[in-house]
C-alpha cells in the first residue's frame, strides 16, 4: 500500500473531454479521493461501463477497465466479482445507460446483491448523443427526440433500488465532491450491492438544471435524525416530492449475504483461484470455427 505516500497514482496523462462546467469532472474526483481514503492500489480496482459521456470514466482513472455496450456495465461487472472476490468492483453508467437501455440488468443487480458498487450519473438526458430525454428526465422536457415535451413521467431510480432489493442505496450529487467521496467510500466498504444515485449537471443539454438549481433543493439525510435501516422510510424519502427538496445521502443500509457467498459454483472459491489445467475446450472450439 501506498498509504501517505503517491496521491497521484489514480491519475492518467490523459485528460477527460466532458464539457467545460460538467458534473462528471465533480464525481470523477470524488471517486478518486474515495480511493485514495480506502488506500487501494490501482491493480486492485477494476471499473465497468456502458456508453455515453459518463461511461468514459474508465478511461481517466488508472485502475483495470472494461468500456462495454450500452447499458450492459452491470452484467460485466458481476462477471469481474464472481471470477474474483478480491477485486474491488465499481460499475459506472448514466441514466440513459442504466435506466433505459440496461434497465433489467439494474432490477436483477439489485434483487441479487452481488458485492459491487454502481455509481450512475444522473442528468435526465442522453448527453452523449445530444441531448435526448432519457427515463428520469421532467414530464414535458423538449429534446431532439420529444420536441413538443416528453410525455413519460420520470420514474425514481432510488425508489426502484430500494423496492427491487439492493442492500444500500445513497443519492449524491456532483457538486458535493465531499460528500460524495464518503458516499463511494461507504458503498464501497459494504458487502453487497451498494447504488449510488448522482444528480449530476450537465450544462450543455440540461442547463435549466444547473449547479445553482441544485444548490438551492439539496440537503444531507446525514444533518437529520434518520434511520436508514428503515426500508419503509426510506422508500417513502425516495418518493417525496421535489419541491420539498432533493435529500442526499445513504437513504437504506440493511445486511444480507451478497449472491456469490451462495453460489453452488463458488463453494471452492472465485473462478480466477480455480484450477483449469484439466480443462479442454478444443471440441467446443471447433465448432464454432
Amino acid at each position: 500500500m501506498n498509504g501517505d505516500g503517491d496521491k497521484t497514482r489514480f491519475n492518467t496523462a490523459a485528460k477527460p473531454n466532458w464539457c467545460p462546467g460538467c458534473g462528471n469532472f465533480g464525481i470523477q474526483s470524488a471517486l478518486k479521493k474515495a480511493l485514495l481514503e480506502l488506500d487501494l492500489e490501482p491493480h486492485q480496482v477494476v471499473m465497468s461501463s456502458g456508453i455515453g459521456c459518463s461511461s468514459k470514466i474508465p478511461h481517466w482513472i488508472n485502475v483495470y477497465g472494461l468500456h462495454g455496450l450500452h447499458g450492459r456495465s452491470l452484467p460485466i461487472a458481476a462477471g469481474l466479482k464472481l471470477a474474483n472476490h478480491d477485486l474491488v468492483v465499481i460499475a459506472e453508467g448514466g441514466d440513459g445507460d442504466g435506466f433505459s437501455e440496461g434497465m433489467n440488468h439494474f432490477v436483477q443487480a439489485c434483487r441479487r446483491n452481488i458485492d459491487l458498487t454502481y455509481i450512475v450519473h444522473n442528468n435526465g438526458v442522453f448527453s452523449l448523443t445530444t441531448g435526448q430525454t432519457s427515463a428520469t428526465g421532467k414530464q414535458g422536457f423538449a429534446s431532439s427526440s420529444t420536441p413538443e415535451g416528453s410525455i413519460e413521467p420520470p420514474f425514481d431510480p432510488v425508489a426502484l433500488a430500494i423496492t427491487a432489493g439492493a442492500s444500500f442505496v445513497a443519492r449524491g450529487f456532483s457538486g458535493d465532491m465531499d460528500q460524495l467521496r464518503d458516499l463511494i467510500v461507504a458503498a464501497i466498504k459494504h458487502r453487497g450491492f451498494a447504488f449510488i444515485d448522482v444528480l449530476q449537471v450537465c450544462v450543455t443539454y440540461n442547463p435549466t438544471k444547473s449547479h445553482k438549481w441544485y444548490k438551492e433543493r439539496v440537503y444531507k439525510l446525514e444533518d437529520e435524525d434518520y434511520d436508514l435501516t428503515d426500508r419503509g422510510k426510506a422508500l417513502a424519502l425516495a418518493l417525496a416530492d421535489a419541491k420539498d427538496g432533493l435529500a442526499t445521502g445513504v437513504f437504506y443500509q440493511g445486511e444480507q449475504s451478497p449472491y456469490e457467498d451462495s453460489l453452488p459454483q463458488l463453494k471452492k472459491g472465485p473462478l480466477v483461484s480455480h484450477n483449469i489445467d484439466s480443462i479442454d475446450v478444443s471440441n467446443l472450439m471447433a465448432e464454432l470455427i
